[in-house]
């Protein structure tokens, strides 16, 4: 095996070389480090597919005969390395002197390592790819200050000129290349985007920004290029005042929009995309006024100019007719996946439209209709589709075809016209019209309420976390449930990180940083982070009340136990009901794989991105309309626990299962029966954790799902209401939102059980025939000891019309042994209320009764230690229970003719 490898915390300059090195030897595979820089990752996150790169952990161990090093010269050890790998070295850093004698290094003075693998691509008359040729790009711009500093040669400019005749991208590169502003930049830059106003013309969003840089000594182009990437308009305008007078920049991010040509009607000048003015007084207001009194540095006069004069400039946008395919294929509800399988392999397409009576009523598409093969399910276009009526009309601008993808997450979107289907537009016919640019994925900002919903210890020590990820630029993310709930203002405690790169390696660092100890699981990615004996105990933080005097310190009551850290991954289903395969993936793909589009919100911590809400599957939406939806329409089918889930969720926010989502969930349910009895367990128990627990239960019984979960779950036996005692809901209520009567004392937890996990099962389940309760037990694998108390209760509740007119001490006798949690339980169910008269007695007062004798006094009689002490002792309780003896001296006298009766005997 041969492979390529670079340095850790690689740059564009090392990624772009590990790629061309691939190209001119495509045996050899091109090995990513495990650190990549942040932009790097962002930018594999958008074209990775682009690139054959391997991470080093799929390695098989096969032995490696030659390692090509490029743009490092420390070697990177890998398993199947030996003493006979042939080393190789190109690098454009100067040759070290210890470099063993017998590699190869080729070693050369340019600006760029990917510069010399350029010309070597350049020679063997490769052809690239417009993503491919702008890694190449990049890698010579980020080396070399984009052919502006001292190290760059006459070669580097010579290979950046082939990639752009290859299709690079300098707009692509400009996004990945930014620089930082300075302290008096983001002054001036923060103004300017609180006073941006944004106006339409002729369908294009134009943004015109204005403020005061007077004090400002730096170039202004820098805040134009951050405002843009901020604000995302077709086309920006910056005017600011400064020593010199009013300064004009802009940039623009269509062909429609000649920002060169706008600044020349202020004096100035520039290409179509960036241009810029230093706007003398002749030029502010295009001539037209006289005023003297205007200061030369008024931005008000060249602003009010430029408005009247934009629309004689702007081209009117593209409309979804120029871009749109006539005569789309469509499929109709009964489509079988077959036909559809069939369908996209014969023409190439991702995705169709289905239609129900001239009227589009969904989307297929091909990752759906892969899965539902995967599984062997024989399902129709109906079951599969992600449903809903995402249409544009011929004449729509691109800006609302973008936002429609963007919301429903559909990549192909029928064109509709006079209610008929005339065409369909692709998200590549979107991204080949569009100016290429870097997709952000923050909505909003949260960090203020996530200051104020935790506690300042905790915070604190996200802080450093993120302070972390920040060096190791990583992308850090709070995820799930806990942003889910800091939204709806009901924040927690609990939350998960999730990691863009190596969660375990972030997790060791903050060891190695701040003590503790880590756990992890290499397969999944993902480690836990034990903060007992870690520095956090000691530190001080700011007070949680500004008017202590003392700080606040970290304490083991105000920190979590551990930290979970989970590498961002996508998992894949094998089959259903089965525990998914999973692989590293970008943040997106992560969320994805998630249960309901509430559960995929995350929100990001890292350096300026801290506090950006990330919602790429429509959760907030969802959150604020009080839908549970799920992301596709085989989620259940990959996870049938979800069903359980999305009853759970439902009920504890008082939301509603979406209309699509109920019918997956009908179509899903009969899976649960595939599932292990500990899976559905774990469900079950954390429904009784809930609040609303009766709630949920009674909402699983009206969807049915209980016989699905056990045949022996018969609706008759469980949740039908009863002449005598309760209903199942009823019951619950009963037994887990109020209290037992104070006169039954304390009512003990079943050995180790949870309290109220075992009352539930009680309670719901008592009602069943032994048979059925033996195999529900059976199926979901209860305790031993839980099973034995259902068990016990069960057969109490069939022999206890006959106990109904016996003694006291013969109840007593055959409720000892029951505990009595369980005989609570079992006086909840159906019984009559006479005998759930005695149980009650039993537990507030019968089983408390016990004879003043005790074995001491027994053996002071010389009654040697014998099973006749219990004979005697259940006699004597038999007796103050039956009301036979009412005091000691009665006690004592019947004791002395059991005595007696036993010397008779004898």
């Amino acid at each position: 095996m041969h492979v390529i490898l670079t340095h850790e915390q690689a740059d564009f300059d090392a990624l772009a070389s590990l790629f061309a090195a691939h190209l001119l030897n495509e045996q050899a595979k091109a090995i990513l480090p495990r650190k990549l820089n942040r932009n790097l990752r962002a930018f594999l996150t958008l074209y990775g597919r682009e690139f054959p790169f391997m991470d080093p952990r799929d390695l098989s161990g096969e032995k490696i005969e030659t390692a090509l090093l490029v743009d490092t010269q420390s070697l990177i050890t890998l398993k199947g390395m030996g003493k006979k790998t042939h080393i190789r070295v190109v690098d454009h850093h100067p040759r070290r002197d210890n470099l063993p004698d017998d590699w190869e290094v080729n070693v050369d003075e340019v600006g760029a390592t990917v510069t010399l693998l350029t010309e070597n691509l350049r020679d063997a008359h490769k052809h690239l790819s417009m993503p491919q040729a702008t890694l190449l790009l990049l890698g010579i711009y980020e080396d070399t200050g984009s052919l502006s500093y001292a190290s760059t040669t006459s070669r580097d400019a010579r290979a950046v000129a082939w990639l752009l005749e290859q299709g690079a991208s300098l707009n692509i590169a400009a996004d990945f290349l930014n620089s930082p502003l300075s302290e008096n930049q983001q002054a001036v830059y923060s103004k300017l985007s609180a006073n941006a106003k944004m106006h339409k013309i002729s369908g294009h969003q134009i943004v015109i920004a204005c403020g005061d840089a007077q004090d400002l000594d730096e170039e202004i182009s820098s805040l134009a290029h951050k405002l843009r990437d901020l604000l995302d308009p077709d086309a920006l305008f910056v005017l600011v005042k400064t020593k010199e007078g009013v300064r004009l920049v802009a940039r623009s991010t269509t062909d429609s929009i000649d920002v060169g040509k706008i600044a020349t009607q202020f004096g100035g000048g520039g290409h179509p995309r960036a241009a810029a003015a230093l706007i003398r007084e002749e030029f502010r207001d295009g001539g037209k006024s006289q005023n003297n009194e205007i200061k030369p540095n008024d931005t008000s006069v060249p602003c009010k100019h430029l408005l009247e004069i934009l629309p004689d400039y702007i081209q009117p946008s593209i409309t979804v007719s120029e871009i749109m395919s006539r005569g789309p294929q469509v499929l109709s509800l009964e489509t079988s996946v077959a036909e559809a399988s069939e369908l996209m392999k014969r023409f190439g397409y991702e995705g169709y439209p289905v239609v129900e009576n001239g009227k589009v009523v969904g989307l297929l598409n091909r990752r759906s209709v892969d899965r539902a093969i995967s599984h062997h399910l024989n399902l129709t276009a109906a079951s599969l589709m992600d449903a809903g009526e995402v249409i544009v009309a011929p004449d729509d601008a691109l800006t609302t075809l973008q936002t429609k993808m963007t919301d429903s997450g559909w990549g192909q979107i029928p064109v509709v016209d006079d209610g008929e289907v005339i065409g369909i537009v692709t998200r590549t016919d979107l991204l080949k019209t569009l100016t290429p640019h870097t997709p952000r994925a923050a909505e909003n900002n949260y960090a203020a309420l996530l200051e104020s919903a935790l506690p300042k210890a905790r915070l604190e020590l996200i802080r450093k976390v993120a302070d972390a990820a920040a060096e190791q630029n990583l992308a850090l993310y709070l995820v799930g449930g806990f942003v889910r709930d800091l939204i709806l203002e009901r924040p927690s405690l609990d939350f998960d990180i999730v990691v863009e790169g190596d969660a375990i390696a972030l997790a060791e660092t903050l060891v190695e940083k701040y003590g503790g100890r880590v756990t992890k699981h290499d397969r999944f990615g993902t480690a836990k982070w034990f903060l007992e004996g870690s520095k956090f105990e000691s530190l001080k933080v700011e007070s949680e009340k500004p008017s202590d005097l003392q700080p606040a310190t970290f304490t083991p009551s105000n920190l979590p136990i551990f930290l979970d850290f989970i590498t961002a991954r996508t998992e894949f289903y094998k089959s259903p009901s089965a525990l998914p395969t999973v692989s590293r993936g970008s943040i997106k793909l992560d969320l994805h794989r998630r249960d309901f589009t509430i559960n995929t919100l995350a929100l990001r911590l890292d350096k300026s991105h801290y506090g950006e809400l990330h919602d790429h599957w429509g959760g907030l939406v969802d959150l604020e309309r009080g839908l549970v939806r799920v992301l596709h329409s085989l989620s259940f089918v990959d996870d049938p626990t979800r069903i359980l889930r999305a009853v759970r969720f439902e009920q504890r926010f008082g939301f509603t299962l979406g209309i699509r989502t109920k019918e997956l969930m009908d179509e899903a349910h009969s899976l649960l029966a595939k599932l292990s009895g500990q899976r559905i367990k774990h469900e079950l128990d954390l429904i009784l954790d809930e609040p609303h627990a009766v709630e949920m239960f009674s909402r699983i019984a009206t969807l049915d799902l209980f016989p699905a979960i056990s045949p022996a779950l018969a609706p008759d036996s469980l949740y039908s209401e009863r002449s005598e005692g309760y209903g199942l809901a009823e019951r619950l209520n009963i037994a887990l939102n109020t209290h037992a009567p104070t006169e039954y004392g304390e009512l003990e937890p079943i050995a180790h059980l949870d309290k109220r996990r075992t009352l539930g099962y009680l309670v719901w389940l008592l009602p069943l025939p032994l048979k059925s309760l033996r195999a529900v037990s059976k199926r979901l694998r209860f305790h031993a000891v839980l099973e034995n108390a259902l068990l016990a209760a069960r057969s109490l509740c069939d022999d206890l019309p006959a106990l109904e007119n016996a003694k006291i001490s013969e109840w007593t006798i055959r409720l000892d042994d029951i505990p009595p949690l369980a005989l609570y339980a079992a006086s909840l169910c159906p019984i009559a209320e006479s005998l759930r008269e005695r149980l009650g007695q039993y537990l507030s007062s019968w089983r408390n009764i016990q004879p003043s004798i005790g074995g001491e006094e027994l053996k002071e009689r010389g009654l040697s230690p014998s099973p006749r002490y219990k004979e005697i002792l259940s006699q004597l309780r038999a007796a103050w229970l039956d009301g036979e003896v009412e005091n000691k001296e009665e006690e004592l006298a019947l004791l002395e003719r059991l005595f007696k009766e036993q010397d008779d005997k004898e």
